[in-house]
């Protein structure tokens, strides 16, 4: 398997990747919730402002993770937003997810970033790295339908510090309906 950063030149093939994918596990609205977001994502968002991430095997697309910049505004530290991320039907199970999420940090981590925070499932995402974390600890930049979800994790190896101020997510993310 490949790790890739980038989405140039592939945009529609990752919007159709997680719309498919959510649509499967999720249902139909649910994946076009996601593509809609995606799309959105790779249209409105500063190329500062994200990373896109491509697994592929053979040359196929088998998963993809966005990253984009969670800005703190009394915080100096680079903070990034890992949503959404997907692995195609027939390769889950097989830790493209882990693999997948593990080389993005490792690159995002060489390029200064210092926190990653997601909004997920616990038992799923602590498999690379992320731990629960409180709104006391780093607000969400718009409220949680599902709090125990948000979870985050420092890339430096010191332990999560405390985060200040109201967070700004990119404007494709600034959405009452994904939170």
């Amino acid at each position: 398997m490949q790790i890739i950063d980038g989405f140039t030149g592939h945009e529609q093939t990752i919007i159709d990747l997680f719309t498919e994918t959510f649509a499967a596990s999720e249902g139909p609205d649910e994946g076009a919730l996601i593509g809609d977001l995606v799309r959105d994502l790779f249209a409105r968002t500063q190329a500062s402002e994200i990373h896109a991430f491509r697994a592929e095997e053979n040359g196929q697309l088998v998963g993809a993770v966005v990253f984009t910049r969670l800005t703190y505004p009394g915080d100096p530290r680079y903070v990034v937003l890992l949503s959404p991320m997907a692995v195609a039907t027939a390769f889950q199970r097989q830790g493209i997810g882990q693999a997948l999420i593990s080389g993005a940090l490792e690159t995002l981590r060489s390029g200064g970033a210092e926190i990653a925070i997601t909004y997920g499932d616990p038992d799923y995402y602590r498999r690379v790295g992320f731990n629960p974390i409180t709104e006391d600890q780093a607000l969400a930049p718009l409220p949680l339908s599902f709090p125990h979800g948000w979870i985050g994790q420092s890339l430096t190896g010191d332990a999560m510090p405390s985060l200040i101020g109201t967070p700004t997510c990119v404007p494709a993310l600034n959405r009452a309906d994904i939170w």
